[in-house]
């Protein structure tokens, strides 16, 4: 789980300032305020992590991606490409990361990293990326235990070398050498391990960096539309997908998963969860998937809402319907440890229904399976006054503590913009409230009271029609 983040010299943001993460991290903003970019660093990052080519430091985006950024100098600051993206992040690891030092014979625990990097291009004229430094601090119950990293020199040779605060690497004997380039944006290459009687654990580092993309999950703004059948071959799918087109196949892959809600509530269905959700949010009233022959491989999707007796396929019912489904299927389909990062999840909904998704989104952090907490984290990019509204409230009936919920307004009225941390405190109340947050309310209700006040003193203003 991300504790914290920053941003610099990315796209329109010069700094986000530390972004201080909870299970559920909620990002508002005017249309084109920024926040929509910080969802889209994590996925780059995602990508290159996930390429082929272990030399390229980002793999911006292909038609095929989450995202795609272009080049350098479109996603740099202001696009200048004097400028270098800097960025940083904390995480709690899943598992502790024990290692011991071949040398000294002393052991390390470690249960967060921390991760700082910085990007630039060779020149003006060049788009050969490169990284100048990337740095990796462990530590255990919040007290730093070492610190290790890579930088690049800065003469015109511009070889890298490794430093270590905290523990001692030891040199293999021989002649000068240089490790060569970092592997993409975060990793030790294998000469570091090479070159050092003692450098092991940085192939650990490493991996606990691949290990925490892997677990991050993107779901976009518009979900794919819905179909009257849905082929599947009985293979699970990693996610719903970013437009949500693998979500029939996942709930069709969970039948035998089975989570609970909270502490000691009773495990139910994976499938029996989303149809419930979906009557909560008064959405639906039944909701099934069945084959249509023993001998093929087809389902279709029978839903029953409230205003209707009968059963009507997927793409006969409201549009909201049709993009929330994903939401709540990759909610409680992605494995334990997910961090699920979502654009406006209450995209089409009724006002009602947006308040209940906030309720849902509780269930999915309070959720547990096998035992077990899920730990999964959400990243909410959203536009709704109910939804957070919503969660206001339960924080001050104690249904989600305070410390889970955390929440940033992008604000562009400021030059460069800034990310506002929004102080929300035990009894759900914001104290520093942005202006015109969710649009000038006051000014309208003052506006309309004029207004009206000023029609009633029209010699006609209608009102002897409607006595008559």
């Amino acid at each position: 789980m991300l504790t914290s983040l920053q941003i610099q010299n990315f796209k329109g943001w010069r700094d986000t300032g530390t972004i201080d993460m909870a299970p559920i991290t909620l990002l508002f903003g005017a249309n084109s305020s920024g926040k929509s970019s910080i969802g889209q660093l994590l996925m780059m990052l995602k990508q290159t992590i996930e390429s082929s080519d272990r030399k390229a430091v980002f793999f911006p985006g292909s038609i095929h991606s989450a995202v795609q950024l272009g080049s350098y100098r479109e996603m740099v600051y202001q696009h200048d490409l004097q400028n270098r993206i800097a960025f940083g992040y904390k995480w709690n690891l899943p598992f502790q990361l024990k290692f011991k030092d071949a040398l000294s014979g002393k052991n390390y625990v470690a249960d967060q990293i921390e991760f700082t990097a910085t990007v630039g291009v060779e020149h003006t004229h060049s788009k050969e990326l490169y990284v100048e430094e990337f740095k990796y601090i462990l530590s255990t119950k919040g007290q730093e235990i070492l610190s290790t990293a890579m930088k690049r020199t800065t003469d015109k040779k511009h070889k890298y070398h490794v430093t270590a605060e905290g523990y001692s690497l030891k040199r293999n004997q021989g002649r000068a050498w240089s490790p060569g380039a970092p592997v993409r944006f975060y990793g030790f290459p294998d000469e570091v391990v090479a070159y050092h009687q003692n450098a092991e654990f940085v192939q650990d580092l490493n991996l606990q960096h691949e290990t925490l993309f892997k677990s991050l999950f993107y779901l976009g703004p518009l979900r794919t539309r819905t179909a009257r059948l849905y082929s599947w071959s009985g293979i699970a799918p990693a996610s719903v997908g970013n437009s949500g087109e693998n979500t029939i196949a996942a709930i069709l892959a969970s039948r035998t998963r089975k989570i609970s809600l909270g502490y000691r509530k009773r495990t139910k269905p994976l499938e029996q969860i989303i149809a419930e959700s979906l009557k909560r949010m008064g959405l639906i009233d039944d909701f099934e998937i069945t084959a249509i022959s023993e001998h093929r491989q087809d389902y279709e999707v029978k839903l029953r809402t409230r205003s209707s007796k009968y059963s009507v396929d997927l793409p006969d019912v409201g549009f909201g319907i049709s993009q929330v489904l994903p939401v709540l299927v990759q909610c409680f389909y992605a494995p334990p440890g997910s961090i699920i990062l979502m654009e406006q999840p209450e995209i089409h909904l009724h006002p009602s229904a947006q308040s209940a998704l906030a309720d849902v989104m509780i269930d999915v952090v309070n959720s547990r399976e096998n035992g077990e907490n899920r730990n999964i984290q959400l990243i909410i990019e959203t536009h709704s006054e109910h939804f957070l509204r919503r969660l206001q409230r339960r924080i001050a009936e104690n249904t989600i503590s305070q410390n889970k919920v955390s929440a940033f307004f992008a604000d562009i009225s400021k030059t460069p913009a800034t990310l506002d941390p929004l102080q929300l405190d035990n009894f759900g109340n914001i104290r520093n409230w942005p202006e015109n947050f969710f649009g000038d309310e006051m000014g309208d209700i003052t506006a309309h009271a004029k207004a009206a006040m000023a029609k009633r003193m029209e010699p006609d203003n209608g009102e002897s029609e409607v006595a008559k």
